[in-house]
């Protein structure tokens, strides 16, 4: 078994670890040791495990450790993976057993994916780094994810669908079909998006429409 860490002490931490003992329970792989967090301090405990310190620590941890993501914010994640520099770290890609693949040969991945409890995967799928896809998630044929996505519970991605970076989808949030999704958008809850979004902007409703503060 791997020693792996949680980064993020807050609910989706402690999701995580749900997900982390199920992988366990069909299959011993790996060793929760506990998480890293730079809002609390050193020593605060859940029932899942102890903060071992921040940021600093983990760059400074001297054995081979891998790190699940527990973020869920685009922008932090890419600015908390990006600080991290340690060589002894890896970010492998995290799955719940209960996922399911229509054609899992046909789903490229690369590093430090999150896809938890009742997701749905479909084929010729291509997925990039650093994307959280927190509960009942579904992706059809032919969608194209790039890096730092986060997928709140049950978003349905419809096929051919082009994904960039830095995204936020919204629970229950939706996009049709052979659309594209471009950079640094959010997708308000329940959204319905119809046409080909702008990047930066933020939308919502049915259909989603752009919403300025």
């Amino acid at each position: 078994m791997k020693d792996i860490a949680i980064y993020g002490f807050g609910g989706f931490g402690r999701e995580m670890a749900c997900v982390i003992a199920a992988i366990n329970a069909a299959k011993p792989t790996w060793n929760l040791i506990g998480y890293f967090d730079d809002g609390q301090k050193p020593g605060i405990s859940n029932r899942y495990g102890t903060v071992l310190g921040n940021i600093d620590t983990l760059n400074q941890y001297g054995k081979d450790l891998c790190i699940v993501m527990a973020i869920a914010s685009p922008t932090v994640l890419h600015k908390i993976t990006e600080a991290i520099h340690n060589p002894h770290i890896e970010y492998p890609n995290i799955i719940a057993p209960d996922v399911l693949f229509f054609e899992p040969e046909s789903v490229k991945m690369g590093k430090g994916n999150v896809i938890t409890f009742g997701s749905r995967i479909s084929c010729g799928i291509q997925i990039g780094d650093f994307n959280l896809m927190n509960g009942c998630v579904s992706l059809g044929h032919d969608v194209s994810i790039g890096n730092y996505n986060v997928f709140q519970p049950e978003t349905r991605i419809s096929g051919e669908t082009r994904i960039g970076d830095n995204n936020f989808f919204g629970v229950r949030s939706m996009v049709l079909q052979r659309l594209s999704i471009g950079n640094d958008v959010r997708i308000g809850a329940g959204s319905v998006v119809m046409r080909k979004t702008k990047n930066g902007m933020t939308y919502f409703g049915n259909p989603a429409k752009i919403i300025k503060y």
